[in-house]
């Protein structure tokens, strides 16, 4: 009789174990699933993307919820594509590298968009076509990296523009206006940033604009937000030097869109930096710049 009692015993416990193992591994998929709905919000509704390298030292995408990251399996095609698999990994957003967000085949910029800028820059106000120029890949740089200023014998005069960009989504050509805003994958910050003197001298604007560093964007791109009026604060060293909003913009945002794009054939992964407002000033050595979109975030860097 004993040993039955014990038998039985044993085989209530293990029921027990059982089935608080299943509550846990239950618990545990509910929890995954409720973060990976949380994901899976799609491109509808405000999205962080953010690229970065991970504590593993391998490069991720990730969607960033307060101060943490939920790792995604997808890359940035399927990401445009709306798609969010989460691969239940969560790290803290201050444990990783912030990478430049997205790696183009080529970053587009309109000048001359705000008539401020403009004006003191010496351009034409109020355009009827877009002023166009390109910035190499080799420009990019990320948040809370560092501007290097060129030796002095090449320029004298490096400025910051701060500026809204938007990133492509998927492939289009020959855009029409009206169906514009359906190729943008989202909106990151960016700084123009221009060797003014150079500008000036040369009849384009390639080398004034081409060094090394002269673009950074960052710190992630946001998702399903308004474009028509977002305010752009940039400081230098803490104080206010531009304090703009793309409403003040004499383009529209799907006009450049769809004139750009019959030029050019524009790709997923894109960047099409708007132009920037009034404010551009001087940077030098020490200097620590930043620029701030309503709705997107901040973009620090150094200069050396």
């Amino acid at each position: 009789m004993m040993a039955n009692e014990n038998g039985l015993n044993t085989i209530g416990s293990a029921l027990v174990n059982d089935h608080h193992l299943l509550t846990t591994v239950y618990g545990d998929i509910i929890s995954i699933a409720k973060k990976a709905a949380s994901v899976s919000a799609s491109l509808e509704v405000p999205q962080k993307i953010v690229r970065y390298q991970g504590t593993d030292h391998k490069i991720h995408y990730g969607t960033v919820h307060d101060d943490r990251v939920f790792q995604l399996e997808s890359g940035f095609a399927e990401i445009a594509k709306g798609v969010f698999d989460y691969d239940g990994v969560e790290v803290l957003l201050s444990d990783v590298k912030i990478l430049i967000p997205v790696e183009p085949t080529k970053i587009v910029n309109f000048g001359w968009t705000f008539a401020g800028h403009a004006k003191e820059t010496g351009g034409k106000e109020n355009l009827k076509e877009p002023f166009l120029f390109l910035k190499p890949l080799s420009a990019l740089i990320a948040d809370q990296e560092t501007i290097c200023l060129p030796p002095s014998q090449l320029t004298n005069r490096v400025e910051l523009e701060g500026e809204v960009a938007l990133v492509i989504g998927k492939r289009g050509k020959n855009i029409k206006e009206e169906d514009a805003l359906d190729y943008v994958f989202g909106y990151t910050v960016f700084n123009d940033v221009t060797a003014r003197d150079l500008t000036k001298a040369d009849p384009q604007f390639t080398r004034g604009k081409g060094f090394d560093t002269f673009g950074p964007i960052g710190p992630w791109i946001v998702t399903g937000i308004d474009p028509t009026d977002l305010r752009i604060v940039t400081t230098l060293n803490g104080k206010v030097v531009q304090d703009g909003t793309t409403a003040q913009m004499s383009l529209r945002i799907p006009y450049l869109i769809s004139w750009i794009s019959q030029v050019m054939t524009l790709e997923p992964g894109d960047v099409l930096a708007l132009g920037s407002p009034s404010g551009s000033c001087s940077m030098q050595t020490g200097d620590v710049v930043s620029v701030e979109v309503e709705h997107i975030g901040k973009l620090t860097n150094y200069v050396k």
